[in-house]
């Protein structure tokens, strides 16, 4: 009784030093590891009584051996008999007899099946252990699965880009990147004046009024024309994709200047979906695309959510989605199914970016330290009315702040520890990839918010936002005046 207890109590310290184990991971959550490895537990468990199971059945018997077999269970009944009742020898070989004798009354069992007549077999207890032993199987598996399903989640989907034989190759263009990131911040600027420049806007944008504000207002102080797409940024991705192609039309039709994209989080998966739709139309008009932070092969957070069997449900964080996205702000609930694994594979097997499109694709890595916590962005600001009505003053502007880094950094964290998964905290980076790319990988800390929300508390000695966005664009046009010589030497 005492070494169980002592098992029992090793292996669970062992189960709960798992997750403080993780070098480099900072614990906000340490219960999330020995929650995996009681699943993990629980998994090999079920297996093994499944195949406990699968073990239980009934062996036909041949017509030879039958009578032999009769009459060693009747051997055994008997002496049995005669030990409980301390009955004479005579009397124990008549029970032998009889026993033998009454075999030929007993019905004959082969694989299961009653053999007597044409009686009913569903009468013969046997069979119905067999049903029920079948049925309880099949629930067991069930169940097996259930909880298999539940502990894998994502983990097989996330880098599926990367693996399908028919996508083209990413390139490296970091430290290009980085050059021309050093140049911006010390004055010297690179982006043409001959084109315009769209942004478009993610998930939720509608609701964040300084969404690409501060990039918009950089570039306009370089002489240069930059517009934000005023999507519906909670409606589908068809829906989006469509609506962008109506602001390139026009654009274009107005300044006959060919456009730049640049789409954040869900802003590139609808600007990628509208070059990939309509590219027919637009391929005159278009110039490139970056895609910054964009889960252009799925997101791990939109698929355990809406994903059955994952957390969506058992903690009802499917219905608060639709509640929020269809109730409180009007959208509808496929722009995050859009962002699925699931959706994400059947759209790209039916749509395809045409080789010739110059392409960018940037992803971050979220920090998870401590001190992440206590970062606040700032998504709006507050305007305090003048009482005076002869003053000339501007109102006084208090900036609107949440947490969003420390949001960031719990979602990163979770990615990490369930998936081992780096992400900016709701994008995993194998998912930004963009297959047939420029791939910009920075090795600063940066949470999915950071690109379009400004914090309180940014170094003032690294890049801003906008400088980020500017150098991604300035990449781009360096991408396709590279792409147009390669494709002007092969018609040569």
């Amino acid at each position: 009784m005492d070494s169980r207890n002592s098992n029992s109590g090793e292996s669970s310290r062992r189960l709960m030093a798992n997750g403080s184990d993780r070098p480099g991971i900072p614990q906000l959550f340490t219960s999330v590891p020995a929650l995996n490895e009681a699943a993990s537990y629980l998994v090999e468990s079920t297996s093994i009584f499944t195949r406990c199971f699968t073990d239980i059945s009934i062996e036909p018997v041949s017509e030879g051996s039958y009578e032999q077999e009769m009459l060693t269970f009747a051997s055994e009944e008997a002496g049995a008999s005669t030990d409980r009742r301390n009955v004479t020898s005579n009397a124990s070989v008549s029970s032998v007899s009889e026993s033998i004798d009454s075999r030929f009354y007993a019905p004959r069992i082969r694989g299961g099946i009653n053999k007597n007549s044409a009686g009913d077999s569903s009468q013969n207890p046997i069979v119905q252990l067999n049903n029920s032993n079948q049925n309880g199987i099949s629930i067991f598996q069930s169940l097996v699965d259930k909880v298999k399903k539940t502990v894998r989640g994502s983990a097989d989907d996330i880098g599926w880009l990367q693996r399908a034989p028919d996508m083209p190759p990413v390139e490296d263009g970091t430290e290009r990147f980085t050059e021309i990131l050093d140049d911006i911040r010390h004055g010297l600027h690179g982006l043409p004046n001959s084109m315009v420049y769209l942004l478009v806007p993610g998930l939720f944008s509608n609701h964040g009024p300084l969404y690409f504000v501060n990039t918009k207002t950089s570039f306009s102080k370089m002489g240069l024309t930059c517009h934000i797409a005023k999507i519906h940024s909670e409606a589908s991705v068809e829906k989006n994709a469509k609506e962008i192609k109506e602001y390139i039309d026009e654009m274009y039709w107005g300044s006959k200047k060919r456009v730049l994209l640049l789409g954040h989080s869900k802003g590139g998966v609808d600007a990628a979906a509208c070059l990939s739709m309509y590219w027919d139309e637009l391929k005159d008009k278009v110039a490139g695309l970056a895609l910054a932070q964009s889960p252009y092969g799925g997101s791990p957070i939109a698929s355990d959510i809406l994903r059955t069997g994952q957390l969506g449900d058992y903690v009802n964080i499917r219905k608060l989605m639709e509640i929020l996205i269809c109730k409180v702000i009007k959208g509808d609930m496929q722009a995050l199914e859009d962002l699925t694994y699931e959706k994400r594979k059947d759209f790209l097997r039916k749509y395809h970016l045409p080789r010739e499109l110059p392409i960018v694709s940037f992803h971050t890595e979220a920090g998870i330290s401590p001190a992440v916590l206590a970062t606040l962005s700032r998504v709006a600001h507050a305007e305090l009315p003048v009482f005076s009505p002869t003053s000339t003053s501007q109102p006084t502007k208090l900036p609107v702040v949440i947490p969003l880094g420390a949001a960031m950094a719990a979602c990163a964290q979770l990615l990490q520890i369930r998936y081992g998964e780096k992400s900016d905290g709701l994008v995993t980076c194998r998912d930004a990839e963009v297959p047939g790319s420029i791939v910009v990988r920075p090795k600063r800390k940066l949470d999915h918010a950071w690109m379009v929300y400004s914090s309180l508390n940014d170094d003032p000695v690294e890049a801003d936002a906008s400088q980020v966005c500017e150098a991604l664009l300035t990449l781009l046009v360096e991408v396709g005046q590279k792409k147009k010589h390669e494709i002007a030497r092969k018609d040569e």
